[in-house]
């Protein structure tokens, strides 16, 4: 048997040298372009949790390794000419020319041939029953195998430099530095500690920065001269040294397929993962572990059945962390609009930018990072605390929102239920409201409430143009005031070409029969194949619309409603305005993002005249249509979010998707919170975070970061009525208001 391993990297020598282990008859060639002792850049860094893994495959290779390892617990930030720093994380690292001899002198103590300054083509390689590409990013086999692998690589916005330095650390080191140009940041580690001491010293920043700094063109020698120059304050004399530091743009690369007949890819030929969380070594050599189990579990008699289930088995993990990886990138790439924040709220917003690592998981690393954060998320806000308390989590913390201040910063979001008669709210929706507003929440929405008949989506919906609707809504508010401490809100709108379809249990399809009802829309284009076509609004009908949105707004008000949220957002008829995708119109109301936003502005300007100012009024939107520019983007939102601003909108609440079929959201936890985050930061206008926000946990964790101000459930809401309780029961918090029929179980 042979086995051919193209590229010589960490990944490939790993390869080989599991391979060998396994099947110690086959004849084994690694084939590397470079010398033996070449090798770009400085040390490679690797967690504690990653070790377990190599241990088990090779332990010999384990053993040299881990002697060679610089080690560190600690992470240390430099922001707003502050140090800070957190503690108990785990690291080690070493130099990558030492980690590279290590697994040379493994594969020739094993028998695995090694052939360095070789170029290989694969039409002239003698025939293997094995292939394995580990050749790098600019993989000339993943490019030979294009239409099979089907790559894509997404070069991204920051430029970076790989640089060295004498320069000793005891900590992961970040440095923010901002300048007339924009922000530098420097991600630094030991890596060789001792007489030789050694580190890393990445230097990061925007595309746009790089070219204001003038930066484009430089040598690695005058790089390494600039950017010493630069943080000289931080360098203490040492120099900062060069091993192929030009300037560099990262590239995302992804495959639909890893192989294809006897070739299989691993390492950055098949995926990449930004250097930020220190995850490229780790990967190229996780997949070695993973390809060569798949071989030997599925044994060599069939190698294109093994490999397609080593990419089955391996993908879902290499996917989650290319994930990480990306948000990540997608966080430094922004830092511009983190470094306004202070400098713990920044730090813990730099810690858990990739979401792995969360409120609850720093606690049990760092608890006395935590306290501080906790202490200085109420200090900043004037928030009192008796003497000797201790400070609660972030989302118990009172919040003015607008003139209205809720006890927490814990919303049920609204959720339809499709269940009224007529559109009036009955037993059902007292008892789905009312539970949850005794459980614990500083703020209940009701559904989705429309401002018309023809403005429901189902004939279940919710409405609020009539007394009878009015008497069942008081009901519930006059609930939720007598039982609770939790403010009540109701979310109005129009589902416009989205209308007159069926409950969702009973298909979601356009209705057909004699119960049907005509939408409108900005243009007559209906939502989907099999809608009726929308008629497309004249003056006529925007005025009508403006009047039942004030008509509703009115009797809210008169019905004791604490709050008033215009629903803007996934599709409905405002939400379709906004969208280029479906607004297609070409007078003042559509075309460019101002005349898109002006009948929704029209509608808010109206409601906000008779709605009392000493209410709060939101407006839910969606943030993005996720198709790229052809709809609703995000930054077309923060204009939209200024706009709203002006005219006395008191927050945001931030969804997204909804226009159209072809929307590809990037699901993943807490993966609209992005845009809370963006609007929030560059307008100052409070924002609410929706979406896969999965418990306390992942509240905390977004209001530490000061990512958005209220955390608003959904689906753990209908799971659990009582979850903000429950949240009070796991951290002790005694202040959170209990019904008394409840207090057996409150924390004393």
């Amino acid at each position: 048997m042979r086995i051919e391993c193209i590229g010589g990297g960490p990944g490939g020598l790993y390869a080989a040298i599991l391979a060998k282990k396994k099947f110690p008859e086959a004849q084994i060639r690694v084939s590397e372009r470079n010398r033996p002792d070449d090798t770009f850049g400085w040390g490679v860094v690797f967690s504690d949790e990653t070790l377990g893994a190599f241990e088990e495959a090779d332990p010999e290779s384990y053993g040299a390794i881990t002697a060679a390892f610089a080690t560190w617990t600690d992470i240390d930030t430099w922001h707003k000419d502050t140090w800070t720093r957190s503690t108990g994380h785990g690291f080690c690292g070493m130099s990558r020319k030492r980690l590279l001899q290590i697994l040379h002198a493994r594969c020739e103590e094993l028998g695995v041939d090694l052939c360095f300054e070789t170029e290989v083509d694969l039409d002239s390689l003698p025939e293997a029953d094995l292939i394995i590409a580990a050749d790098g990013i600019n993989s000339t086999i993943r490019e030979k195998h294009a239409d099979i692998f089907k790559p894509t690589l997404d070069w991204r916005e920051c430029k970076f430099t790989w640089l060295g330095t004498t320069k000793p650390l005891d900590a992961f080191t970040f440095i923010f530095l901002p300048t007339e140009h924009g922000v530098f940041s420097v991600h630094a580690y030991p890596f060789e500690q001792g007489a030789n001491t050694l580190s890393t010293w990445i230097v990061e920043c925007h595309q746009d920065t790089w070219g204001k700094a003038g930066l484009e063109g430089c040598s690695q020698e005058e790089t390494a001269a600039r950017m010493q120059a630069l943080f000289a304050d931080f360098l203490d004399g040492h120099e900062l040294l060069v091993n192929g530091s030009i300037w560099r743009t990262f590239p995302t690369v992804r495959c639909e397929r890893w192989h294809t007949g006897n070739i299989v890819m691993i390492g950055d030929a098949a995926h990449t993962a930004h250097f930020s969380i220190g995850s490229g070594t780790k990967l190229a050599m996780e997949d070695a572990i993973s390809l060569i189990s798949a071989l030997d579990t599925n044994g060599m008699d069939d190698i294109p059945a093994a490999l397609a289930a080593y990419e089955d088995e391996h993908r879902v993990d290499t996917l989650k962390l290319q994930k990480a990886a990306q948000t990540s990138l997608e966080w430094f790439e922004n830092v511009d609009r983190h470094v306004q924040l202070e400098p713990l709220p920044f730090l813990f917003s730099l810690m858990s930018r990739s979401k792995r690592i969360t409120w609850e998981n720093l606690a049990l690393r760092d608890p006395d990072l935590i306290d501080s954060v906790r202490e200085d998320f109420w200090a900043s806000r004037d928030l009192p605390l008796e003497d000797g308390q201790r400070a609660p989590e972030p989302m118990f913390a009172p919040f003015n929102l607008g003139p209205l201040r809720l006890h927490n910063r814990v919303m049920v979001s609204p959720m339809c239920q499709y269940s009224a008669t007529d559109g009036a709210p009955d037993d059902w929706h007292l008892v789905h409201l009312g539970s949850r507003s005794v459980g614990g929440a500083g703020l209940v929405m009701c559904e989705a409430t429309s401002v018309a008949p023809e403005g429901r989506i189902t004939h279940g919906c919710t409405g609020i143009w009539n007394d009878a609707q009015a008497a069942g809504w008081k009901r519930i508010v006059d609930f939720a005031h007598e039982h609770s401490s939790a403010a009540i809100g109701l979310q109005i709108g129009h589902a416009g070409r989205k209308g007159s379809c069926s409950r969702p249990w009973e298909g979601d399809r356009p209705l057909t029969d004699d119960q049907a009802w005509d939408t409108i829309g900005p243009t007559s284009t209906p939502f989907r194949k099999g809608s009726p076509a929308p008629k497309q609004m004249q003056r006529e009908h925007m005025d009508r619309l403006r009047d039942q949105f004030v008509a509703a707004a009115v009797r809210a008000d008169d019905m004791g409603f604490d709050l008033l949220e215009l629903h803007m957002a996934h599709g409905y008829l405002l939400s379709s305005f906004l969208s280029k995708a479906v607004n297609q119109r070409s007078d003042e109301y559509g075309g460019n993002h101002e005349n898109r936003m002006r009948l929704p502005l029209e509608i808010f300007d109206a409601v906000r005249a008779v709605w009392p100012s000493s209410k709060a009024l939101l407006v839910r939107v969606s943030a993005t249509d996720w198709i790229q520019d052809e709809g609703q983007t995000i930054e077309e939102t923060v204009l939209f979010a200024r706009a709203l601003k002006e005219r006395g909108c008191d927050a945001l609440d931030l969804s997204s998707a909804g226009n159209v079929l072809e929307s590809v959201p990037d699901y993943g936890r807490m993966y609209q919170t992005p845009f809370a985050e963006r609007v929030r930061n560059e307008t100052g206008l409070p924002t609410i975070a929706v979406g896969a926000i999965l418990g306390h946990d992942h509240a905390n964790t977004i209001l530490a970061a000061e990512r958005a101000d209220i955390i608003a459930f959904a689906r753990p809401h209908l799971a659990d009525p009582n979850l903000t309780l429950q949240a009070a029961i796991h951290y002790g918090h005694k202040d959170t208001p209990w019904p008394n029929q409840y207090l057996a179980v409150k924390p004393r």
